[in-house]
């Protein structure tokens, strides 16, 4: 583009104009490269004389991505689920050599085992126990009648993978190559510049309950997001590796700090009616403390001197805070005001320290040279679900049984391919929020991809004569498909056109034309993908069954009951992680906006609130500053919220409410307990948050305790 005509436009759309320009190139890079990573690949496959070049050439298309750190993390977990399945397989086939029903039916049953632990994982893992169900698939069925054939398939198999997987790594790490660290690290850097933004924005006022819910969300997602790019990025960057367990330090100092933030707006939306003034006008001198100390708008630390003295500041926070609380509080003389001031000052010098923390943590990871203590061990806490996965396994293992029986009763030629992608898609897409429309998409992805490898094979590849010419040929079949994984809108068309493209072509060393057997096999690729949307249909994952999203709800709800009953080593940071991580997955469940959305939120930000204040509350406890008369009672309080939150229920809640009153009452003076206490009482008492159901019904109304 001109830059004469650039200059003349507005900075704005300058800026605008240029991150297209960076963004389309780095497409295009990454086309290029995928495409010279499929071509190689082949080439190679065939200079040493392996049996199906195209298992290669799939390999590298699937396992190639833009960020080098993910080609790495894909193809470690696809490398290791390969081995592993090519030894399942040839451990049935030693088991059960002449008993064809019996070696299906333990198919079906270590396929289904393996997509039950993929459902386990959210990260390449999950991508690892896929790989070892298909690949025994792949390798033990083409091979039933012909069983002595079962080894030389496997070590075949292996090799061409391994292949594919090596040539896809170098390429992706050596041609201009793009860092998933510099992602995570420009992803990390425009985090905390945001969270700090937003902090000190909105500190000056009340934050509506939409907005709160909203940033809450986000927040959320970015701590997952963290996670899974620190568990890919490991692969890629030694640094990375080393400064792992600051990572999460970073990651624990976030959640901890948006959690409080949360909790504090809470309050402050509590204390917007004018009974509520004085208090209101007594915290907000504490909060434009809070947000002075932050700096100026648009002062967010960019350099480390920068960040020291934002540290600076916070460190000096919390003293300040302690010596203007008395005064501040010495004008109030109501008790209930007394209470709302107390545990808003509690929460503002809780902020500030954990301000404190975060900022620390994150110059730590932005000054890696810098000599700091190491930070304790944390680990982040996923929130598993075994019947989930038993679930999954089930839907597998008969979906397996019946494309075996299918295969069996009809002798179509293809039914091992069609068994090999309905066992492929049925235990990938088992990994999927909505899978429907993930086989939806993927599926016109096939019909696309088949009628491409039949048009590249028979309408090009026969006029042309060696290898050069075999790639010029492919060349522009590959650049469509790998462009259109660039595009979000396109990504699973293009994840199912491009490896069965490669697929249908049936590659081989020699190659060989045989327009039938194209055709077959990519009608029996298609028909497989049919068959597991089938499967889907019949037996939905949660985003199309009411009954495993209510299970789902539950198991978010059942965070505060651990919070409650759990040992409390470490249970902050498996609190904080644990309902994070089920907060994204019900999330992925619902339809953005939907009723079943805003109620999910809801309940995501209570339990969020809740459980934090539990393990506060807990932990003054376990620290022995509670009298044991004063320990009684609140311990009780804390086990009634615990029996609300197993089945919410009104009189549950009353319950509750009445057992947090009793604390409150025999807490007498002392003001840390009573902050703990009084925040859990508000938020019961929000009429904006999901405990509002069960709130102001009487008791002749009751009902038994909602399932949801």
């Amino acid at each position: 583009m001109n830059s004469r005509v650039l200059s003349g436009w507005p900075v704005a759309r300058r800026s605008e104009v240029a991150a297209w320009l960076r963004g389309a190139a780095l497409d295009w890079i990454f086309v290029a490269k995928a495409a010279f990573a499929v071509l190689l690949t082949g080439w190679l496959a065939m200079r040493f004389e392996l049996e199906q070049p195209g298992t290669a050439m799939m390999t590298a298309a699937i396992v190639i991505h833009p960020q080098s750190g993910m080609v790495l993390a894909k193809s470690f977990y696809r490398a290791i689920g390969t081995v592993v399945g090519s030894l399942a397989a040839l451990a049935l086939f030693a088991a059960f050599p002449q008993q064809r029903t019996v070696f299906m039916a333990s198919m079906a049953v270590w396929i289904g085992l393996c997509v039950g632990g993929a459902s386990l994982y959210r990260n390449f893992k999950s991508y690892g126990f896929v790989l070892a169900g298909y690949t025994a698939a792949i390798v033990a069925l083409p091979a039933v009648d012909q069983p002595q054939n079962v080894f030389d398939g496997a070590v075949m198999r292996v090799s061409e993978v391994m292949l594919g997987i090596l040539v896809a790594g170098v390429v992706s790490d050596v041609l201009l190559p793009q860092r998933l660290g510099d992602v995570m690290r420009d992803g990390i850097r425009a985090q905390f510049a945001h969270f700090i933004a937003f902090v000190r924005s909105s500190l000056t006022g009340a934050l509506p309950r939409a907005e709160l819910e909203q940033a809450h969300l986000r927040f959320v997602r970015e701590v997952v997001q963290i996670e899974n790019q620190r568990s890919s990025v490991v692969f890629e960057d030694a640094g990375v590796r080393v400064r792992s367990p600051r990572l999460r330090r970073f990651n624990h100092a976030f959640m901890a700090v948006s959690t409080s933030y949360q909790s504090l707006h809470h309050l402050l939306n509590r204390l917007q009616d004018e009974a509520h003034a004085p208090v209101r006008e007594r915290l907000s001198q504490l909060t434009s403390d809070l947000a002075m100390a932050l700096g100026p708008a648009g002062s967010e630390p960019r350099a480390a001197a920068e960040t020291d003295a934002l540290a600076a500041r916070l460190g000096a926070l919390r003293e300040r805070i302690a010596e203007r609380v008395p005064a501040l509080r010495a004008g109030l003389r109501e008790r209930a005001d007394l209470l709302d001031f107390d545990t808003g000052a509690e929460l503002v010098a809780r902020i500030a320290d954990e301000l404190h923390d975060y900022t620390l943590a994150y110059a730590q990871l932005a000054l890696p040279h810098r000599a700091t203590a190491l930070p304790e061990p944390i680990a982040f806490t996923r929130a598993t679900d075994w019947l989930n996965a038993g679930f999954a396994a089930a839907r597998a293992t008969v979906t397996m049984l019946a494309m075996g029986w299918f295969w069996i009763a009809s002798a179509w030629p293809e039914g091992a391919g069609a068994m090999i992608i309905a066992t492929v898609f049925a235990g990938v897409m088992a990994t999927f929020p909505d899978p429907l429309r993930a086989i939806r998409l993927t599926l016109l992805g096939f019909v696309l991809g088949v009628v491409a490898g039949l048009a590249c094979v028979y309408g090009v590849l026969v006029r042309m004569d060696g290898y050069l010419l075999f790639a010029a040929g492919l060349l522009p079949f590959l650049l469509v498909g790998f462009y259109m994984v660039t595009r979000p809108a396109l990504m699973a068309i293009g994840l199912g056109y491009v490896p069965t493209m490669l697929f249908t072509m049936q590659v081989r060393n020699p190659m060989r034309f045989d327009a039938l057997a194209s055709l077959n096999a990519g009608l029996g690729q298609i028909a497989g993908i049919a068959c597991a949307g089938v499967a889907f249909m019949l037996f939905a994952n949660a985003s199309g069954s009411a009954w495993l999203l209510r299970r789902l709800l539950r198991r978010l709800r059942l965070q505060v009951v651990h919070a409650a009953r759990a040992p409390l080593r470490n249970l902050l940071a498996q609190f904080e992680s644990g309902s994070r991580d089920l907060a994204v997955q019900i999330v992925g469940y619902t339809r953005p906006g939907s009723d079943e959305a805003r109620l999910l939120l809801a309940w995501s930000l209570t339990v969020q609130e809740t459980g934090r204040a539990v393990i506060e509350l807990r932990e003054e406890i376990a620290a022995g500053a509670v009298a044991p008369a004063r320990r009684a009672v609140t311990e009780q309080a804390v086990a009634a919220l615990a029996e609300l939150y197993v089945a919410p229920g009104h009189a549950r809640y009353r319950q509750a409410r009445a057992a947090l009153s009793d604390a409150i009452d025999s807490a007498g003076d002392d003001a840390r307990l009573l902050a703990h206490l009084h925040l859990l009482r508000l938020a019961l008492l929000d009429t904006a948050s999901a405990m509002a159901l069960y709130a102001d019904r009487p008791a002749e109304a009751e009902e038994r305790p909602d399932a949801a």
